[in-house]
């Protein structure tokens, strides 16, 4: 399948790291936390953890903190399409071009999914084909992408859309646990959306060769649970190393793919994880990851959508390039790649 066009969507209201730990330690849930907790995020937040600023949903994200599940609910709700719609009105397709209409999203429930108020706000046929993809946590928009690959196998001459959609500061938690106030200090909202058709004209890129490896055993290290309603996210100190570890398996089986020749590649385009994700995959694969780090310094870890940024930040400056290798990882554990090449 071929890329028609790609563009990410961010909310208005931008925080530096240093403004989220002053609207933090304000709050209720912070003064309650002890007094390691409250060393950690301070040190987190105040320190080098390659984060310039992130973009939440909420010009008062201090309150997030005190609000309850239907609350959140209702947030994701209003949200998590707006950002949608956003994304893609940035790409310029028109609504009535649209055939399939995917989207993936780990920070909020809504039945029917966030596909069916995206299809309303923008005006879609009633035909468009819609389909929400949930419960894959980071590594989702490349799953997304090999569902769009199928679709139009299956309907030739189709233009399809996917949007990765996420809205973390519904997922604003804290507690004790280490995992979850690390969490809480690289996580931002975004979206980014996705043009793809069968058409091969001059020029496009083409995605394809996907791949994906799970690790059932490992799920308990990064995940969401269910905590009174509200999302709490789990976060092992061994992910940087199991992202590395999957991702390089993935990156090995490309030569069995090839015949032990891969084509040469351009850039490595990842998830951005965290400062110490990146510096594990760059050790892992002997490359450096420019825009995936570039990602990370403009809007932290928005979950799903952050391999399309690094992809969107490369297209900028592609004159010459002629392959790419995505990768994406997270709940599961699992990790998924493709490549794209022109």
């Amino acid at each position: 399948m071929f890329l028609d066009a790609v563009a990410s969507a961010f909310p208005v209201s931008s925080y530096t790291q240093r403004e989220c730990f002053e609207f933090t330690k304000e709050s209720r849930a912070f003064r309650d936390l002890s007094s390691r907790s409250q060393s950690l995020m301070e040190k987190i937040l105040l320190g080098d953890s390659g984060i310039a600023k992130r973009h939440f949903c909420t010009n008062e994200p201090g309150v997030m903190f005190e609000a309850g599940a239907q609350e959140l609910n209702e947030y994701f709700e209003r949200e998590a399409p707006a950002l949608a719609v956003a994304a893609l009105e940035k790409t310029g397709v028109k609504a009535g071009e649209i055939d399939a209409l995917l989207i993936c999203t780990c920070t909020g429930y809504l039945c029917p999914g966030v596909t069916s108020h995206v299809a309303e706000a923008m005006g879609m046929r009633e035909d468009t084909y819609l389909q929400d993809l949930v419960g894959l946590g980071c590594g989702a928009a490349i799953p997304l992408m090999r569902a769009a690959e199928g679709f139009l196998a299956a309907n030739p001459g189709k233009k399809v859309a996917t949007v990765a959609v996420e809205v973390c500061s519904a997922a604003l938690y804290l507690n004790e646990e280490p995992g979850v106030l690390i969490s809480l200090c690289l996580f931002g909202d975004g979206a980014a959306a996705a043009v793809w058709s069968d058409e091969p004209d001059k020029g496009k890129w083409r995605a394809g060769n996907f791949d994906t490896v799970h690790l059932p055993d490992e799920r308990e290290k990064i995940r969401f649970i269910n905590s009174g309603g509200r999302l709490e996210n789990k976060l092992h100190r061994a992910v940087p190393g199991l992202a590395a570890e999957a991702v390089g398996s993935l990156w090995e089986k490309r030569k069995t793919l090839h015949g032990g020749s891969p084509p040469v590649t351009d850039r490595i385009l990842a998830h951005t994880g965290g400062r110490d994700v990146i510096e594990a995959l760059e050790n892992r694969l002997g490359q450096d990851l420019a825009e995936t780090r570039h990602v990370l310094r403009e809007a932290g870890n928005c979950s799903s959508p952050c391999v399309l940024f690094a992809l969107e930040e490369r297209l900028k400056a592609s004159e010459g390039d002629s392959c790419y290798w995505l990768t994406s990882f997270g709940a599961g554990f699992a990790a998924h790649s493709c490549e794209m090449w022109r």
